[in-house]
């Protein structure tokens, strides 16, 4: 079981998400926005973020660039969920610091399957 930190600004997606990741054994910490998301990463010290991309005001890649350089939160891996899927997108997820990107929506299995691997 892992403490994990949904970024998600959509509540169908974050409900959707939030019932997954707890049926799976995970403990789960939301936020709405980015700027929200970096402080509960700051305070709460989660296993993984779960970060969507296109969000109100600091972007996904933003904050994931953002957490990479923050020491509070730099070995916290970031997992990002977006409907961006052009490979110029993951791309650019990974070089802020993603260890992985899935497109929107992802299947159930796939994303517990990715989320388990980065957690251990």
């Amino acid at each position: 079981m892992a403490r994990i930190l949904l970024i998600e600004d959509s509540p169908t997606d974050r409900a959707v998400f939030t019932q997954w990741l707890v049926k799976a054994g995970h403990e789960v910490l939301a936020a709405d926005n980015a700027e929200e998301g970096l402080q509960i990463a700051r305070d709460q010290g989660p296993q993984l973020v779960l970060m969507d991309v296109v969000l109100p005001g600091m972007s996904g890649f933003q904050a994931t660039r953002a957490m990479s350089r923050d020491e509070a939160t730099r070995d916290i891996p970031v997992l990002i969920v977006s409907t961006k899927g052009m490979e110029t997108d993951k791309a650019w997820g990974m070089r802020q610091g993603a260890s992985d990107y899935i497109v929107k929506p992802p299947r159930e299995d796939d994303l517990i399957a990715r989320i388990n691997k980065l957690v251990g």
